[in-house]
């Protein structure tokens, strides 16, 4: 199952951070790739405008979903991670993190983790 991350226009150094630290973790290892956009006209070279995540059930989503929940708590401002899997997208803030407690943190990484097994599986058994 393909998981695609975006972050908006404008966001290829936060799509490269989020990167490195998605591959700092040993279960996500070859399973992140940072994808580019086409060089434009008068651009010097290609940009990251997504990061393609490659899960399989019951594989590297919970991690992944940790991950991603942690680097939007270290960013200030208004950030928000778009996860994208065929037609279904899912939303999550740095702004919508950063205030919640242990117990909600845990909720908000086990629903994610929930929706992206399920379509692991769903697509699995296609």
């Amino acid at each position: 199952m393909d998981v695609f991350v975006t972050m908006g226009h404008g966001s290829a150094d936060m799509l490269r951070d989020l990167h490195a630290w998605l591959l700092d973790e040993p279960e996500l290892r070859g399973r992140v790739r940072l994808r580019e956009a086409p060089i434009a006209p008068g651009e010097l070279g290609p940009a990251a405008d997504a990061l393609q995540l490659v899960l399989g059930a019951g594989g590297g989503a919970a991690t992944a979903a940790s991950v991603i929940i942690a680097w939007l708590r270290s960013r200030s401002g208004e950030v928000t991670v778009k996860l994208t899997r065929g037609d279904e997208t899912l939303e999550v803030t740095a702004k919508g993190v950063k205030g919640l407690d242990p117990v909600a943190l845990r909720e908000l990484s086990t629903h994610i983790t929930k929706q992206l097994d399920t379509h692991a599986t769903t697509d699995e058994r296609r």
